[in-house]
C-alpha cells in the first residue's frame, strides 16, 4: 500500500454480502508494523485453532461468535475487543454472520 491515509466511514460496508458456507477476507492495510484484515464469516463457519508469531487484536463489528483463547471459550458480539499475545492458540466460530477486524502487530514481539 502507499503512504496515503486509509479512510472509510463504515468498515462493515467493505464486506459485501457473505456467501453461505464461506469466510471472506480483505486486507485493508499492511506495512512493516501493522496488518489489518477485515473478515466476514457466514453463520456456522470456523477459523480453526492456530497461533501467530505476532500479537494481535480481534475487534468484532457485527454478529455473534464463540472465540477460543487457549483453553477458554468466550462469547463475542458487536464491540467485543480481544488482545492476544504471540503464540496463543485461538479459534473463531461464527454463530451468526460475523464481521471482524484482525490487527496483526508486526513490530518487535
Amino acid at each position: 500500500m502507499s503512504d496515503a491515509a486509509f479512510y472509510t466511514p463504515d468498515v462493515t460496508a467493505l464486506i459485501p454480502e457473505i456467501p453461505a458456507d464461506s469466510i471472506i477476507s480483505r486486507t485493508l492495510y499492511s506495512d512493516e508494523r501493522l496488518k489489518v484484515v477485515l473478515f466476514g464469516f457466514a453463520a456456522g463457519q470456523e477459523l480453526s485453532e492456530h497461533t501467530s508469531t505476532y500479537p494481535a487484536v480481534l475487534h468484532f463489528l457485527s454478529g455473534e461468535a464463540a472465540v477460543t483463547l487457549g483453553d477458554e471459550s468466550k462469547p463475542a458480539g458487536p464491540g467485543t475487543w480481544i488482545h492476544m499475545p504471540p503464540r496463543l492458540p485461538h479459534s473463531v466460530k461464527a454463530q451468526t454472520a460475523v464481521v471482524m477486524l484482525l490487527l496483526m502487530l508486526k513490530g518487535k514481539a
